[in-house]
């Protein structure tokens, strides 16, 4: 006769409550003349609380109802964490059978589908256990046997080790309570916060902000170094907080959490997300009571950064008018100017040139509330804070409403491929690797300047360069002012329907895009103005034979007239064309 399909239900080990753990029962089961039978993983198991058989199952039953799928999926989860405990006679009521002659198979399985972590089970006669044993262990559901006379002692035991446990969690947590929230009373910093996790912990400890970028960290050299390689952070240190899970990190594979090193909680304040708390181990696993000390550490988190965003934005708004001011040229002489940055920790009397970075999103026309756009700017403008802390210490960066501009120092024989190559290295850096929820932004460079007197105009440059950039190459473009060329003439124009009425009237039906061949005419156009019609070279260019080329010309001067004998008609269509690939217009 073939054997009966297994009822054997994968199971996951899934430390996610306050409790003992099924091992140490089954040593106390040992201690009480007991046997176990029970996988290794099962005894992995967090054990929180007791219940007898017929409790047990009264409550699967009515999860069961609640749900409506007694016989689909069952109650799973409705005893998680729970030891069911039972003798003969309860197992005999229960089950519907006579002395020794237990149908179990159906009661043990019930427990298996609600998640129970094992079967206590006394006083069994042989045939009675051999019946539940091997009922447990089709389903896998682990089952210790405990003799009749050291039941009683052996529950107490359980059950003071559980609360022995808990009063021992608790108590760890009023007591990280109470020294985080010194911290915070005291004017600590995060760092000083994740000093007193780490030494909770006994690993390292890291704060983040809400795309990544670690603000704050502690723990040893070991530690720190254990964490940063790895794979929750990418190359440029940033946590990919975009595919980190809250609570413990799971094994990618099994998707169980236990022998897992690390685990993150959010920074919330309201509803405003102000980041990630991290804790790393790399000599022991994290549980769930680690998790809930870390929420904790997070609350005062939130509240440290909450008063050190009020701080700065007291002090943010002096320096933001003073370096307003400056970008104006009504910050008084160059030696005070540079003297009062001085004195904000700025240095501004050296080389440097002028970045301006916009977000490409509309925040005039975009659906997100107020609230919500003033706090993705002030994170736009943390980032860059970020980045320049580390590259440029002490180049001024601030944000305003609708930009953030930085000061960067650069070489004094800095070329224009030099400065591009270290302002592009600091936009890749806060633009990250595109994860954690950032807004794409362009960003516009002046020419290098020597004098605070020249701020403004190098502040117009940027200006200048970050608009007509987007234009010409759409959102995230990096643009320095000496690559706009005519386009930096063509942006001064206010009303962009003039613009457009000159480019329809200018190339006609090449302005639209009604026929397919009009783009290809219109490159082939672009093409000769470069070469100033020089016929062979376009030819090259577009791989068309000689005659093909010249039947083309013969076609745009129909259309455009004589623009091969007419230099004034050149220019004309070279700015429509130049017009015409702008964007935004």
């Amino acid at each position: 006769m073939p054997a009966a399909p297994s009822t054997r239900r994968e199971w996951r080990s899934e430390v996610d409550v306050s409790g003992i753990s099924l091992r140490l029962i089954a040593g106390l089961a040992a201690t009480a003349q007991g046997s176990v039978q029970a996988s290794a993983q099962r005894l992995d198991a967090t054990v929180d609380s007791t219940l007898p058989l017929r409790q047990a199952l009264t409550r699967s039953q009515a999860a069961d109802r609640a749900t409506d799928s007694v016989r689909s999926h069952g109650s799973v989860g409705v005893l998680a964490h729970c030891l069911v405990l039972t003798d003969a006679a309860e197992l005999t009521a229960i089950s519907g059978g006579d002395g020794d002659a237990i149908e179990a198979p159906g009661v043990v399985e019930a427990l298996h589908r609600a998640g129970a972590a094992g079967l206590v089970a006394s006083g069994l006669g042989r045939t009675a256990y051999r019946v539940v044993a091997a009922a447990a262990e089709r389903s896998g559901l682990p089952l210790i046997e405990v003799p009749e006379g050291h039941i009683g002692a052996f529950t107490t035991e359980v059950l003071s080790a559980i609360l022995e446990h808990q009063t021992a969690m608790l108590r760890r947590l009023e007591d990280a309570d109470r020294a985080l929230v010194q911290i915070v009373l005291a004017g600590g910093s995060l760092d000083e916060l994740c000093e007193q996790v780490v030494g909770f912990l006994d690993g390292a400890a890291m704060v983040t902000t809400t795309d990544g970028r670690v603000i704050a960290r502690a723990g040893s050299a070991r530690e720190l170094s254990h964490a940063e390689g790895l794979d929750c952070f990418d190359r440029t240190g940033r946590l990919l907080t975009e595919s980190e899970p809250m609570g413990l990190a799971r094994d990618e594979r099994t998707g169980a959490t236990r022998g897992s090193g690390r685990a993150a909680v959010r920074i919330v304040a309201g509803h405003l997300d102000h980041g990630v708390l991290m804790a790393f181990c790399s000599h022991r696993d994290l549980t769930a009571d680690d998790v809930r000390l870390l929420e904790r550490a997070a609350t005062v988190a939130a509240l440290a950064i909450t008063k050190d965003q009020a701080v700065a934005a007291v002090e943010s708004k002096y320096r933001a008018e003073f370096l307003r001011d400056a970008l104006a040229g009504r910050a008084g002489s160059a030696a005070d100017a540079a003297a009062h940055a001085a004195s904000l920790g700025w240095d501004i009397d050296r080389p440097m040139v002028v970045v301006v970075a916009e977000t490409d999103e509309d925040d005039d026309r975009t659906n997100r509330d107020p609230e919500e756009v003033r706090f993705l700017q002030q994170r736009f403008a943390r980032a860059w804070t970020h980045a320049m802390a580390v590259r440029d210490p002490r180049g001024p960066v601030m944000g305003f409403s609708r930009e953030v501009v930085a000061l960067v120092g650069v070489p004094a024989d800095a070329d224009t491929e030099r400065l591009m190559r270290s302002v592009t290295e600091l936009v890749r850096v806060v633009r990250g690797d595109g994860g954690g929820g950032r807004r794409s932004f362009s960003a516009g460079v002046s020419r290098p300047i020597t004098s605070v007197e020249a701020l403004p105009q190098a502040y117009d440059e940027a200006l200048s360069a970050v608009t007509v950039g987007r234009q010409m190459h759409g959102d995230g473009a990096l643009t320095h002012v000496d690559g706009l060329g005519i386009y930096r003439l063509l942006a001064l124009i206010p009303e962009g329907a003039d613009l457009r009425r000159f480019v329809q009237d200018s190339l006609r039906e090449l302005a639209t895009d009604d026929s397919p061949e009009y783009a290809g005419l219109r490159e082939t156009l672009a093409i000769l103005l470069d070469t100033n019609m020089n016929v062979a070279e376009t030819a090259r260019r577009l791989f068309f034979h000689y005659n093909t080329l010249r039947y083309r010309i013969g076609r745009l001067e129909k259309m455009l007239g004589p623009f091969s004998t007419d230099p004034e008609l050149r220019l004309t269509l070279a700015l429509a064309l130049k017009i015409h690939a702008m964007r935004g217009l």
